[in-house]
């Protein structure tokens, strides 16, 4: 009986080839899925919604008020210089983010599931970065936005403030190879914030944000004016306000590309060992 209401092997073959086979996601089409999905856990860790928006608005106003008076006489001038910095700062210390999302998905064992999926693989990491530069750039809008409510009156006008965006951006980008690296060599997402603040506060103090190099001794001077966070701040400076030193963009340019060509590969190698 149930040899006659099962079909045959011929039937069987023809029942299924009735269904076309869905084609896998192009690369592209992976990379922006998983972009989205970056974007939308902001939305769903309020931690990271803080540091995208409360605290790049809290930076801003803090510094303007509490230095201002006393390194440029006004927070209104002050803000003129700050406020490139803070841009700097605040998208710099975010980008610790890729690192512990990665880190969370990976415990969690999200990237099994990935694994299972017919995508191209390394569209979870590039997915991830593309979905920071959202972050990144809600975060500079933010900060923009605050320093022209307190003064703040950029001579480079709207390009020049786009094109120094845009250079903090590559930057960013850039340096969120390192915290996959550490996200996927550390146990928790806790150790992988404990590094970044031993990595990051001294990077980012120890440069010309808050004071000019000039002001700083000269031994300090030989050391801030090494420090690429440094170079991005002076680059971005002169962007908005129409001055740039060509060197300080090129400084930035090619320190990105070198973070870009060491760190990717091997992230990539570490990622298809941890997959």
């Amino acid at each position: 009986m149930t040899r006659d209401i099962l079909p045959s092997g011929e039937r069987t073959h023809q029942l299924l080839a009735m269904h076309a086979r869905a084609r896998p996601a192009s690369a592209l089409s992976a990379v922006l899925t998983l972009a989205w999905r970056a974007m939308l856990k902001i939305k769903h860790v309020p931690f990271q919604l803080f540091d995208v928006t409360v605290m790049p608005i809290m930076f801003t106003f803090l510094f303007t008020y509490i230095f201002g008076g006393a390194l440029a006489g006004t927070p209104r001038e002050y803000v003129q210089y700050l406020l490139p910095g803070i841009l700097v700062q605040t998208i710099v210390f975010i980008t610790v983010y890729t690192g512990v999302g990665l880190n969370t998905d990976i415990h969690k064992g999200l990237y099994d599931r990935f694994r299972s999926l017919p995508m191209w693989q390394p569209s979870p990491l590039l997915g991830a970065l593309v979905g920071d530069l959202f972050r990144y750039s809600v975060a500079g809008s933010l900060i923009l936005i605050v320093g022209l409510i307190l003064g703040f009156r950029p001579q480079g006008g709207v390009t020049g403030v786009v094109l120094a965006l845009a250079l903090v951006l590559v930057f960013a980008s850039a340096l969120s190879w390192l915290w996959i690296i550490v996200g996927m060599l550390v146990r928790s997402a806790e150790s992988v914030m404990t590094t970044s603040f031993i990595f990051l506060m001294p990077l980012t103090f120890a440069s010309d944000i808050f004071v000019d190099l000039s002001t700083m001794p000269g031994w300090l001077q030989a050391i801030v004016g090494r420090n690429p966070v440094t170079y991005l701040a002076s680059a971005s400076r002169g962007l908005m306000h129409g001055d740039v030193a060509m060197a300080d963009v090129a400084w930035v340019l090619a320190a990105s590309a070198v973070i870009v060509l060491v760190a990717s590969p091997i992230a990539m190698r570490m990622y298809r060992k941890e997959r």
